[in-house]
């Protein structure tokens, strides 16, 4: 599972090189190694493995109205740098899919959650809160 990634769009801004290393290259990196290591399994296990990639909802681009969902069907629109170096490498990992035929998967999250997380993001920003006996910030839609 690949769910390595430089995350906050704005930094992406400031600094696209390190979204650009870690989000396009460190994909390539992960994917050749995996290849090369799936090439040397058995067909019993070689049939075992998956290439998961943790991608995110925002290689869609952006909803205009909340009344609009994204599909697995929906076109690639990034719409920051952050979400471009995103769509690149779920770009990268179904190239290695189509071109080595290596097993792979891409789920589109909108949230994610690992070490070194800003604490401005939802979940981190969650735990924090209720860590601290602090109102959670969530509008309630009906």
């Amino acid at each position: 599972m690949h769910s390595a990634a430089e995350s906050h769009v704005d930094r992406s801004i400031d600094g696209p090189s390190a979204f650009i290393e870690t989000n396009i290259v460190g994909t390539y990196t992960l994917l050749e190694v995996s290849r090369n290591y799936w090439n040397s399994l058995n067909e019993e296990r070689k049939a075992k493995f998956r290439f998961h990639h943790i991608s995110t909802d925002e290689v869609y681009g952006d909803l205009e109205c909340s009344e609009e969902l994204f599909t697995e069907q929906t076109s690639y629109a990034p719409s920051s740098l952050y979400s471009a170096s995103k769509a690149c490498s779920d770009h990268l990992v179904r190239a290695w899919w189509r071109i080595y035929g290596l097993p792979t998967l891409v789920s589109n999250c909108s949230n994610n959650y690992g070490p070194y997380h800003f604490p401005e993001k939802l979940i981190s920003l969650m735990i924090l809160n209720a860590l601290d006996k602090k109102k959670m910030p969530v509008d309630v839609v009906q």
